[in-house]
């Protein structure tokens, strides 16, 4: 069952808690505290009215892109590489947005994204990312291009969740998409099994009645079973496992309770303090988006994940206000979570046709123009 509201509750909840998170990403608990107050940040800390986003959601919208180039080429062509082949490929292209000005010369760009001057913003990117892309990023599970478990790897695979179809692919071949995905930056198996994330994301919107509990569970059995063998499967589930607990212990705080769960510069730990504030408030975004941006470690990608996981349970009206309002590229990310939810309509041999969407998924030439 396909939710619109999920799909914008997924990419804009993680936008929301990015943007929140990302002031605040290099800074030390106290030195948060110090500048915000006891309750931390908690609400956007504007640049010229607008409400930052980061490298995380820059490359989740090209996670997206690259899922639909994939299926476009297949539908209108009748053929086309693998959903992992054209996210690289999107990748490639944001990685151009990192080391080049907009625009880019001639049409040797494959997402039409790079149409959109805002996303030629240099966003703290990580240096796994960019220095994997600078060359192949064709790093895989099988032949990783590094030994790197930076949470650059899952911060950006929400969409592969929300867009593959569990009646077209078995959940643990979409499971091992999202894993493929990270592994392409990210060569060290605690880089790529947090990206469960996938899982999860996927079961809260497509099942209907799934709570956040019950999707962790779930995620943590499919990658015990998809990562059986793997030397460091133990460690990703003992710190699931310890989110899981001190979720449940009222006595703890949750900066105690983030402390113990690490800084978020690592994958694990990413899932590991979103897991826990997704838990601790899955009844209310803003609580967990606040709880997860607080800490001394990666503030930006905790809070994506975390509105990301959120986001996809509550749905994009269960977003508060203030949390939409000045949020940067917003109508980029309604639209691509539009068109993940929409997906492509046009067949090789039918007579439907889609103007804009050709412009998009085809000839890469769409650009959004920025409201007033």
């Amino acid at each position: 069952m396909k939710d619109l509201d999920k799909y914008r509750g997924c990419l804009v909840g993680g936008a929301a808690g990015d943007a929140l998170g990302y002031p605040v990403e290099f800074l030390t608990e106290q030195a948060i505290l110090a500048r915000y107050g006891q309750e931390g940040i908690t609400g956007y800390e504007l640049k010229n009215g607008t409400a930052e986003i980061s490298d995380d959601t820059q490359m989740t919208l090209f996670t997206a892109t690259g899922l639909l180039l994939a299926t476009t080429r297949r539908m209108t062509r009748g053929i086309s590489g693998t959903y992992t082949d054209y996210i690289r490929l999107s990748y490639t292209d944001w990685y151009r947005t990192q080391s080049q000005r907009y625009p880019l010369p001639g049409n040797s760009h494959c997402s039409w994204l790079v149409n959109q001057p805002e996303l030629f913003a240099c966003r703290a990117p990580g240096t796994t990312c960019l220095s994997a892309l600078s060359g192949s990023g064709q790093g895989s599970i099988e032949h990783p291009i590094n030994q790197s478990k930076g949470c650059g790897g899952i911060m950006r695979v929400a969409p592969i969740g929300l867009y593959l179809d569990r009646d077209a692919l078995p959940i643990d071949q979409i499971d091992r998409i999202g894993a493929e995905a990270a592994a392409l930056t990210h060569g060290h198996s605690l880089g790529y099994i947090p990206a469960g994330l996938v899982h999860m994301v996927h079961l809260l919107a497509h099942c209907e009645g799934m709570t956040i509990p019950a999707a962790a569970a779930d995620m943590r059995q499919a990658m015990a079973r998809q990562f059986a063998g793997d030397p460091h499967l133990g460690e990703f589930l003992q710190l699931t496992d310890r989110a899981v607990a001190l979720s449940r212990d009222e006595s703890v705080t949750d900066r105690d309770a983030i402390r113990a769960l690490g800084e978020g510069w690592v994958a694990e730990e990413t899932l590991a303090i979103s897991l826990y504030c997704a838990l601790k408030y899955s009844q209310d975004f803003e609580k967990a988006l606040i709880a997860s941006v607080n800490h001394s470690g990666d503030s930006d990608s905790t809070g994506s994940v975390t509105g990301n996981i959120v986001g996809t349970y509550l749905g994009y009206g269960k977003i508060p206000r203030k949390f939409l309002d000045r949020l940067e590229l917003k109508d980029v990310i309604l639209s691509v979570a539009d068109d993940l939810y929409n997906d492509c309509q046009m067949t090789e041999y039918g007579d439907y046709y889609d103007e804009v969407w050709a412009q998009k998924y085809i000839r890469s030439s769409f650009a959004m123009c920025k409201r007033s």
